[in-house]
C-alpha cells in the first residue's frame, strides 16, 4: 500500500455502501419509473460502493503521506454536541439546543474564537428558526418547556 489515507478512505466507503445496501435488502425495490422505499438506499449505496473501491485501487498505485495524528479531542466534542443537541431540543428548545451544538462543535477546532463561534449560533439559529420552524412546520418549540416557556 502506497497511500494509506486514500485506503483506509475506501475501507470506509466500501463499508458503509455495503451496511447501506444490506439495510435496503429489507425493504421493496420497485423499479425506476415507481421506486420502492430501497431504491435510494441502494444506488447511494451501489454509489458508495464504487467509490470506495476506486480510493482502494488507487491507493496501490499511487503514493500519499501517512496519516496522521488521531483528533481524539475534536471527535469526542463533536459526538458530544450532537448528543446534547438531541438531548436538548425537545426539553430547552432549538434556541438552546443549537447554541451549545455550535459552540460545542467549534470548540473542537484548533482556531476556536468565541466571537465568531456566537456569530455563527446566532446565523445558525435564525437560518434554521426560518426554515424549519416558519417555513417547514416542524414541530420543535423555539425555547421549550424547561425554560419555563
Amino acid at each position: 500500500m502506497k497511500n494509506p489515507k486514500d485506503f483506509w478512505a475506501g475501507v470506509i466507503y466500501l463499508g458503509m455502501g455495503v451496511a447501506t445496501v444490506a439495510i435496503a435488502r429489507e425493504y421493496p425495490m420497485g423499479t425506476a419509473v415507481k421506486m420502492g422505499p430501497a431504491y435510494f438506499p441502494t444506488v447511494l449505496g451501489g454509489l458508495l460502493c464504487l467509490i470506495g473501491l476506486v480510493s482502494l485501487i488507487r491507493s496501490f498505485f499511487t503514493s500519499g503521506e501517512a496519516i496522521g495524528a488521531f483528533a481524539l479531542k475534536g471527535v469526542s466534542l463533536i459526538a458530544a454536541s450532537v448528543v446534547l443537541f438531541g438531548l436538548l431540543a425537545r426539553g430547552a428548545g432549538l434556541v438552546p439546543a443549537l447554541g451549545v451544538l455550535v459552540v460545542c462543535s467549534a470548540y473542537a477546532s484548533i482556531q476556536f474564537r468565541w466571537k465568531s463561534a456566537m456569530l455563527l449560533a446566532a446565523g445558525l439559529i435564525v437560518f434554521c428558526a426560518l426554515v424549519f420552524i416558519k417555513l417547514l412546520g416542524v414541530p420543535l418549540p423555539l425555547l421549550g418547556p424547561w425554560l419555563g416557556v
